[in-house]
C-alpha cells in the first residue's frame, strides 16, 4: 500500500471535501424538492429492488433503474442521517485518503457503495424484504470503516468519545452486529446487508491491491 507524506497531510483532503460538499448540496436540493411537492423527481434516484419493475417506462415511477446503485448513496433520509454519515466519512476517510491518495480513495468509496447496493438488492430478493426505497452513503462508509480497521488495526477509537477500543475490534464488533440485525431484524427499516456488502467489497479490494503490490515488489526485485 502507498504511504502518505507528512508534509502533504490534510484534515480535509480533496476527495473527502468534495464528497462532503456534494452530499450536503444534494440533500438540500432534495429537501427543497420535497418541500415544494416535487418529491417524485427524487424517487428515480433512490435504490429500489429489482422485483418492483416499471409501471411505465417514460414516467418517474417507483421502479428500478440501472443508475440507482450509484445515485442512492448521495441521498439521505434526514439531517441526522446525513450528519452521522458525513461525520464518519470525515473521521475515517481523511486518514485513508492521506494514506492512499485521492484517486484510490474515491475508487474504493464508489465501488463499496455500488457493492453495498448490489448486496442489498440480492438479499432483498432472497429474504423477500419489503419493497421500500433505500438511500444513504452508509454502505460506502462501512467499507471505509473496514479499510481503516485493516490499515490501522491497533489505532484506538473512542466509543461514544469515552471508551477506547482498537480499530480492528471495533470493525469486527460492528460487522457482527450488522450480521445479527440483518438476519433477525431485516424489517427494521435499516439496510444491514448493504452495510455488510460495503465491508465485503472493501475487504476484497484491499486484498486484491495487496496481492498486486506484492507481485510488483517481486518483479522489481527480480529486475
Amino acid at each position: 500500500m502507498a504511504t502518505y507524506s507528512p508534509q502533504g497531510f490534510s484534515m480535509f483532503p480533496k476527495g473527502v471535501k468534495n464528497l462532503l460538499i456534494i452530499n450536503i448540496l444534494i440533500f438540500i436540493a432534495t429537501w427543497v424538492a420535497e418541500m415544494r411537492g416535487l418529491g417524485h423527481l427524487v424517487d428515480p434516484l433512490c435504490l429500489y429492488p429489482l422485483k418492483i419493475g416499471y409501471l411505465h417506462p417514460f414516467t418517474y415511477t417507483m421502479g428500478f433503474h440501472f443508475w440507482q446503485p450509484f445515485t442512492y448513496m448521495f441521498l439521505h433520509a434526514g439531517w441526522d442521517h446525513l450528519f452521522f454519515n458525513m461525520f464518519a466519512l470525515w473521521m475515517f476517510g481523511y486518514i485513508l485518503e492521506n494514506y492512499w491518495g485521492t484517486r484510490r480513495f474515491l475508487i474504493f468509496y464508489i465501488l463499496c457503495g455500488i457493492g453495498a447496493a448490489i448486496t442489498h438488492m440480492a438479499m432483498s430478493i432472497l429474504l423477500n424484504m419489503p419493497p421500500v426505497p433505500t438511500v444513504g452513503a452508509s454502505g460506502a462508509i462501512y467499507g471505509i470503516l473496514l479499510a481503516f480497521g485493516m490499515m490501522f488495526p491497533n489505532e484506538r477509537i473512542y466509543l461514544y468519545f469515552l471508551l477506547p477500543i482498537k480499530a480492528k475490534w471495533f470493525v469486527i464488533i460492528y460487522a457482527l452486529i450488522e450480521l445479527f440485525e440483518g438476519v433477525f431484524r431485516s424489517g427494521d427499516g435499516v439496510a444491514h446487508f448493504a452495510h455488510l456488502g460495503g465491508m465485503l467489497v472493501g475487504l476484497i479490494l484491499i486484498l486484491l491491491w495487496r496481492q498486486r503490490e506484492k507481485r510488483q515488489d517481486r518483479w522489481r526485485r527480480d529486475y
